[in-house]
């Protein structure tokens, strides 16, 4: 059973101070009494209250000097003021300094008992959204991306420099299954805006006008359905985020409509008449390559450098594969809570096994494939006949022959790259967009390895 609440009663006339004792002690609280400010003091230093009644007009103290030192010792802890007149200055003061209210003497003892709940209910609310931000920042923050992997390295610190910056826009890049909305997430919860509302839709979801009204909103009868007024995420979102997934296959007309959001940040309603202006961070993501896209004439491309600002691109699970043992001891610990197994961990065999696999889900892909061999596996130590995966073979790769194959003398990796650079820039006459797509990579990201390797 719960312990009872703690009420501190601070009050110097002792019929006063014994009257709330009688009533809040037969509403169920336990009571604490002080009739100075030594004794308040005291018991601030000896006991944990859940609340106090505090008389502004001590013998020996001043009640605001008191609110203050209880606010300092706990900035949660909720105190209202009690005052025999009607001193509006020193009723002010307390407000400022963190007073939940004041009564006024006499007093009705309901009415003392109704601010007394709202009180403990403001407070306790107030805690439980604390401890709810704390958990999501904790679920969110960057402690919780798994990976120590070169590539993952350079994108932790690309996205904590975005996160505490003042950025208003970035574009995430990568393979469908590499944590862009975990990135996303990260960059919110941990910057200035993580106590503001994180907001997220997927520009697949909806067709154009639905998708209009999702993010900007509607009036009262802009349409048939439009029964009442509806509030866009951009406006609910405002010194927050916005996450706007899968941002590739957003309509064009919705693009237009979203390309003079992002230039003055200011935005109407359908069917309103109003300029609303919000203040709030803009990230987009998509797995789509926004070159092949702008070129066919699918994409706009005054908003893709709009959005493009900042560009943190996901590298793909197969170009950090020394994540993958990482990757797999945390979903076996995650696993194992759910299902409350007790798998000891993956053999060595099974490790390399599932190192030299391709993972076109990435690390989607990985989670459920060890989430399946949890499930179904009655091995403590999980091996590489618990993970039954789907070779893939590329379409220009021999019969017999799972890609490239490695010379018995070895050659360095950068040589390679390099002859597929060229490959591919030859076989497209020098057409560059044309060139990234064989290689599935960016513009951006050719021109690149171009540079590195010499190919203007």
């Amino acid at each position: 059973m719960d312990s009872p609440i703690s009420v501190l009663i601070v009050e110097d006339e002792a019929l006063i101070r014994k009257t709330l004792v009688r009533k809040l002690n037969k509403e169920g609280f336990f009571t604490e009494e002080a009739a100075n400010g030594k004794e308040t003091r005291k018991h601030l230093a000896q006991s944990a209250c859940d609340l106090v009644l505090m008389d502004i007009n001590l013998p020996d103290a001043n009640g605001i000097d008191l609110l203050a030192e209880a606010k300092e010792r706990d900035p949660e802890l909720p105190v209202i003021m009690m005052t025999g007149n009607h001193a509006i200055q020193l009723v002010v003061e307390a407000m400022k300094l963190g007073a939940f209210d004041y009564i006024t003497k006499p007093f009705n003892l309901e009415e003392v008992m109704l601010t007394v709940q709202k009180a403990l209910e403001m407070t306790e609310l107030r805690r439980q959204v604390r401890l709810m931000r704390a958990n999501l920042e904790a679920e969110y923050g960057f402690q919780s991306i798994i990976g120590q992997s070169e590539p993952m390295v350079q994108i932790m610190n690309v996205a904590k420099t975005v996160a505490e910056s003042a950025a208003e826009t970035v574009l995430i890049l990568g393979e469908s299954g590499t944590g862009k909305n975990l990135i996303a997430q990260a960059i919110h919860y941990n910057s200035s805006r993580a106590s503001r509302p994180f907001m997220e839709v997927t520009c697949t979801a909806l067709p154009a006008t639905l998708l209009e009204s999702e993010l900007f909103g509607h009036e009262k009868g802009a349409f048939t359905d439009a029964k009442s007024l509806k509030r866009g995420l951009c406006e609910m979102a405002h010194q927050g985020t916005l996450f706007l997934d899968e941002i590739g296959e957003m309509p064009l007309e919705t693009q237009a409509k979203l390309l003079g959001f992002l230039e003055s940040r200011r935005f109407r309603r359908v069917g309103g008449t109003r300029d609303i202006a919000v203040d709030l961070r803009i990230v987009a993501a998509t797995n789509q390559n926004m070159d092949q896209l702008i070129d066919e004439k699918k994409f706009r491309e005054d908003l893709y450098y709009r959005l493009n600002v900042i560009e943190i691109d996901m590298p793909s699970l197969r170009s950090r594969a020394a994540d993958i043992p990482l990757l797999c001891r945390f979903f076996v610990d995650h696993f194992n809570r759910k299902f409350k197994k007790t798998i000891q961990g993956i053999s060595d065999d099974a490790l390399t096994y599932l190192s030299r696999y391709a993972w076109p889900g990435n690390v989607r892909e990985l989670r459920n494939v060890v989430e399946r061999a949890m499930i179904l596996s009655q091995n403590k130590v999980l091996q590489p006949d618990d993970f039954p995966l789907r070779r893939r073979k590329s379409a220009d790769a021999p019969a017999g022959n799972e890609g490239f194959s490695l010379p018995p003398e070895g050659i360095p990796l950068d040589t390679v790259e390099e002859t597929l650079v060229r490959q591919a820039l030859e076989r497209t006459e020098g057409n560059q967009t044309k060139a990234a797509k064989l290689l599935s990579l960016s513009r951006d990201q050719l021109r690149y390895r171009m540079k590195q390797y010499k190919l203007f």
